[in-house]
């Protein structure tokens, strides 16, 4: 297995593109704008979306991949997301009026895309990869995603605050490698923090000290503008870890 990253920013400007994860040639974890990165024949080589919440700089691109290579598939592109998810991009998204409801284009019995329900704790496996819906804490319905190759496994926490189920959960992977965390905000922001359930540097050292085990750890979401003295802080905030700046292309090996 391997991971690449298409976008890990917050936001937009440059060279910065929003959350969007490549797994091999097929699965997208989150579609961000780093997805309009990749050629044509790289997006329809694109078979599932695993998605950890509705917010546009995680979602954005879906509508782009159906829209761009739907025609030239011969199966669906399959969403997966929660149900709450999915409830929020059928009445907000795909609705016929922001953009056509690919679930019955060019019919019903034969879409460009389909849902399917995913559940914190239930695993999916898809060719020998098992990825497993984790609890997160945010202002919508969201979750993060525990990949497995069978040899080791990365965590990436998707957008979440304070969230004391969440490392119970992943104390307890036994070949953790990677952890993938959000760390949106510096620290004069931690109000805004708090209200919109991400995470400041203070609020990630405190966070982190609840994990048991050593992996390699990398900060994603940072905020555009923000991100040098948001890595300062967390630098200076998280002394039982060295963490370091997830960056576009960085991949993964598992």
């Amino acid at each position: 297995m391997k991971l690449k990253i298409l976008g890990c920013s917050g936001g937009i400007g440059g060279e910065l593109r929003t959350t969007s994860m490549l797994l091999d040639e097929d699965i997208l974890i989150d579609a961000g704008t780093g997805v309009g990165d990749l050629s044509l024949d790289d997006i329809a080589k694109i078979d599932h979306v695993f998605v950890t919440h509705s917010h546009l700089d995680h979602v954005t691109s879906i509508p782009f991949i159906v829209d761009s290579v739907g025609a030239r598939r011969d199966k669906p592109l399959i969403i997966h997301s929660t149900q709450a998810t999915q409830e929020i991009l059928r009445q907000h998204l795909f609705n016929w009026k922001l953009w056509s409801d690919f679930c019955e284009i060019p019919s019903k019995d034969k879409p460009h895309m389909q849902h399917e329900d995913i559940f914190v704790g239930t695993t999916v496996e898809i060719d020998g990869r098992r990825i497993t819906p984790l609890s997160a804490n945010h202002v919508v319905p969201s979750v993060g995603f525990h990949l497995d190759s069978g040899e080791s496994s990365l965590v990436f926490t998707g957008d979440t605050t304070t969230n004391n189920p969440f490392w119970v959960e992943i104390n307890k992977i036994k070949n953790l490698r990677y952890l993938i965390i959000e760390t949106a905000f510096c620290n004069r922001e931690k109000e805004l923090a708090i209200k919109s359930k991400h995470l400041c540097a203070s609020m990630l050292a405190e966070s982190l000290n609840k994990l048991e085990c050593n992996p390699e750890i990398f900060i994603s979401h940072l905020n555009p503008g923000e991100a040098d003295i948001i890595m300062e802080e967390v630098q200076e905030c998280v002394t039982k870890f060295s963490p370091s700046r997830l960056m576009n292309n960085h991949v993964f090996d598992l």
